[in-house]
């Protein structure tokens, strides 16, 4: 099918009509239509006898422009095509059916404030879905709805301009304005939208510092320290951030160098500080004439005034009471410490620097004159000596001297003195240490064994000189010589050959050492020297002299294993011995001896009697016999008796007085017992009862005729019972 022979018409986005029409048909209904490719059967049909092609719904431009369909004629007996298959595009022709939209919006923007008319403030752009190449749907224009006559828009670009010369931030600072964008070049019928637009107006340094007063005042305590806040004064500046920042200083007064004004970077306050020590008695008031500035103007604005600003600032100063002031920070004095005690060393003065001018006492703060070295006279500052110095101890005394009113005695001041010593050649010289000196026994005549030196506690201004030199009596001595160096230092040299540890191991030499001092001091030191034997390169081996007169054959190692072995033997039989006094020796306190009363537990049933060791049972079993005095059972008695107790009888009705009694000397006695009163109470049934005692312990003084003799054979268990009960006095104590 040739192309020529189609239509090709274009579709509206309503319905509409177009035809396809072959050359084979005509028109008797033998060729039938079919139509294929995008939107075939869905969005278009085709009349398959006439060829009309129909759209079967709305179309949108805008979600498809373009359809692309291919169209074929067949023979409708056969069904075969009658020509080629052709292709065909359908064009969606647009109308006006999207309005004007901001994508960006709504905006913010910002302008700075005193802006010339026109200044841009910010571009606005709407877009148009519509098909900007056929006709004017997607044509824009720009119009103002709100924000008039401050602002005004461009009506083809969207550039928002002001439209009003000098807008005060400081009036107000933020603008709303609405925007329409309208399609169809703004005319009737056409559609819009619209966005708004918020316009900040930015600070600028228009308006200059003002301070609030022209005057002010403030009251100061004279006693107000240095770099102490005065006041805080402030300029006010209707800007704001770096606009509103501000420099201040003293222009004029009689306060320079005695206050200072710096600014709070936070606050932007002015700060008056103290810069010297105020005093009422010199100077009552000070005025000082205080500048605010910007630190940062703008050019442009300097027509409207100046852009800074002046204020007046009188400072009262008043009255406190101060307490004295020495005419000197610190007092140096020197002495020497050779002064005699009450001596005069120096003087200080203080006053009271109030219009009282009250009298002054001092004293020592004797915190730093512990041992009492200085007095003060209290009236004129007079120090004196109070004990005898020593540089030697203490070169330098720092001291504090208070100064106090005699009106006020809290009002205190305080002064330091340092008082220097003075040295004076009290000390002799001595060796610098303690030498251990050595001569070999192969030492030769003249040889070097020592080479000494001597300190001196004294300081003299042109240091130290010693003269070294041996006493007279060793002078002549034919062991040793001495050689002074003559640089504070001697050497000792030997005078002769054959030292023998034998025959004398040790050497004292007197060396007699004099200071340069004036006068001199000097004092004898005796240096000891030991013989020793040497090797080959003069090094001491021994210098026991000892070690010859060991017996033959016996090393110095086998002395010590003989010392140790006899050291513990010694220590064993020292064991032993302690150890045979300690079983030898009771224990003070016996179990089975004690009969103090205890609380006895009794676990098996019956057998009550048969623990007889807490209590002494004779006491109860005859209540007709009182014991003698008897020794401390938990005590080792000085004196022991082999005997056995005896008994003597007593009246009936004394007993119990007489056991009381008994107990109370032994408790008067008693090393062990507590230092405190104690109440004891005992049970005493009597002798009265008609019914007599319940109690089997009367047994053994009863008449009754009753054996016990079988309990012996009931085994372990009940031997006391059997001695208790059986037959023979002398049971009761086997």
């Amino acid at each position: 099918m040739p192309t020529p022979g189609w239509l090709a018409p274009d579709a509206a986005e309503r319905a509409a009509s177009p035809q396809l029409h072959s050359d084979v048909d005509k028109g008797d209904g033998s060729i039938k239509y079919i139509l294929s490719g995008e939107g075939a059967s869905s969005i278009f049909i085709i009349d398959e006898n006439t060829g009309d092609i129909h759209a079967t719904k709305r179309l949108d431009r805008e979600e498809q422009a373009y359809y692309t369909l291919r169209a074929q004629a067949l023979d409708r007996l056969t069904n075969k095509p009658v020509e080629p298959e052709s292709e065909f595009v359908i064009k969606i022709q647009d109308i006006n059916d999207n309005e004007p939209k901001f994508l960006d919006g709504p905006y913010t923007a910002g302008v700075p404030e005193m802006s010339p008319v026109g200044t841009s403030v910010v571009q606005v752009t709407a877009t148009d879905a519509d098909d900007p190449t056929y006709g004017n749907s997607a044509r824009v224009v720009y119009s103002i709805l709100q924000g008039q006559p401050y602002f005004s828009v461009e009506p083809k670009t969207g550039v928002i301009k002001t439209a009003l010369p000098n807008m005060d931030r400081e009036a107000k600072d933020q603008y709303l304005l609405v925007i329409q964008a309208k399609d169809m070049v703004g005319q009737n019928g056409g559609l819009s939208g619209t966005t708004s637009v918020t316009v900040t107006l930015t600070d600028v340094n228009d308006n200059p510092p003002r301070f609030p007063r022209r005057s002010y005042q403030y009251n100061v305590p004279e006693s107000l320290p240095v770099a102490s806040v005065v006041a805080r004064i402030k300029a006010a500046d209707a800007d704001i951030g770096a606009n509103a920042e501000m420099e201040y200083k003293i222009v004029d007064g009689d306060g320079f160098g005695i206050f200072k004004i710096s600014v709070d970077k936070d606050s932007q306050e002015g700060i008056i500080t103290i810069q010297k020590d105020l005093d009422f008695e010199a100077k009552t008031s000070y005025t000082l004439r205080i500048e605010a500035a910007n630190r940062d103007a703008d050019p442009r604005f300097l027509s409207l005034g100046p852009f800074s600003d002046t204020t007046t600032v009188k400072i009262i100063v008043e009255d406190v009471d101060e307490p004295p002031v020495f005419s000197s920070p610190l007092y140096p004095m020197e002495v020497s410490e050779a002064t005699q005690v009450g001596n005069i060393i120096g003087t200080v003065a203080a006053h009271d620097p109030d219009s009282s001018n009250s009298p002054v006492r001092y004293s020592i703060d004797r915190n730093t004159d512990l041992e009492r070295y200085f007095n003060i006279d209290a009236n004129s500052g007079v120090i004196t000596t109070a004990k005898s110095l020593d540089r030697e101890t203490n070169a330098v005394h720092n001291i504090t001297v208070l100064a106090m009113e005699s009106q006020n005695p809290s009002q205190i001041g305080r002064g330091y003195v340092a008082i220097t010593i003075l040295d004076i050649n009290d000390n002799a010289p001595e060796f610098a240490m303690d030498y251990e000196t050595t001569v070999c026994e192969n030492a030769q005549p003249g040889q070097v064994i020592q080479k000494i030196s001597a300190v001196d506690k004294d300081e003299p201004s042109d240091g130290h000189q010693f003269y070294f030199s041996l006493t007279t009596d060793a002078t002549n001595n034919h062991n040793f010589s001495l050689k002074d160096n003559k640089d504070n230092t001697a050497s000792i040299l030997t005078r002769r050959n054959g030292f023998r540890r034998q025959e004398q191991s040790v050497y004292y030499l007197p060396v007699f050492i004099v200071d340069s001092g004036s006068p001199s001091l000097s004092s004898t030191n005796t240096l000891t020297i030991r013989v020793c034997d040497c090797d080959a390169d003069g090094v001491a081996q021994t210098c026991n002299a000892e070690a010859y007169v060991l017996p033959a054959g016996l090393s110095t190692g086998a002395l010590i294993a003989i010392l140790a072995c006899v050291l513990t033997l010694l220590v064993l039989i020292l064991l032993i011995v302690t150890m045979r006094r300690r079983k030898k020796e009771p224990l003070i306190f016996d179990e089975e001896r004690d009969i103090r009363e205890n609380i006895v537990r009794y676990d098996d049933e019956g057998g009550g009697e048969e623990d007889t060791e807490a209590f002494d049972m004779a006491a109860l079993r005859n209540l007709n016999v009182l014991r003698d005095t008897k020794t401390r059972r938990d005590v080792t008695p000085e004196i022991q008796f082999l005997s056995r107790p005896t008994f003597k009888s007593i009246p009936d009705n004394v007993i119990f007085r007489e056991f009381i009694w008994e107990r109370l000397k032994e408790a008067d006695i008693d090393p062990c017992a507590p230092p405190y009163d104690s109440l004891q109470t005992y049970a005493f049934e009597g002798n009265g009862s008609v019914a007599e005692s319940l109690s089997s312990l009367d047994s053994i003084s009863s008449n009754s005729d009753q054996n016990y003799d079988y309990l012996s054979d009931w085994g372990p268990r009940f031997k006391r019972l059997a001695d208790m009960y059986g037959t023979g006095p002398e049971s009761l104590y086997s």
